[in-house]
């Protein structure tokens, strides 16, 4: 059985699969930007400073401000990761809402539970 989508919607169906690739873009870059904050050995070098500042204020105003640098970078790298899967999220409901599903980068009908048939939203002969 064939099926088909409404030629009404083929814009917005086509901008949000965009703005889903785009968060899922976002995601892998977001993800990678936590890894690379959380891997910082900065924290271990405001430690050290730490240890050895017992009577200086500038060593002592050094370590905080690497310890402050490096949670920085935590907190923006989980703000962004959080943005995007909120967006990714926003677009999942839209697409249930029409539906359809979002697997990956690939879009499928919502009763299409093998992921048999993928969707091209940018194919014209799939709006009726």
């Amino acid at each position: 059985m064939e099926r088909f989508l409404l030629s009404d919607d083929k814009f917005d169906l086509q901008q949000n699969f965009r703005r889903a690739l785009k968060c899922q873009e976002q995601m892998t870059h977001a993800r990678d930007g936590m890894k690379e904050a959380k891997n910082s050995r900065v924290w271990i070098v405001a430690l050290v400073i730490l240890i050895f500042a017992m009577g200086s204020d500038f060593f002592l105003g050094a370590s905080a401000a690497l310890f402050v640098y490096y949670f920085y970078r935590v907190i923006r790298s989980w703000y962004e990761c959080s943005q995007a899967e909120e967006g990714l999220e926003e677009n999942s409901r839209w697409f249930g809402a029409k539906g359809l599903k979002l697997e990956g980068r690939v879009l499928y009908f919502r009763d299409d539970s093998l992921l048999e048939q993928p969707l091209d939203p940018f194919d014209d002969d799939l709006y009726r």
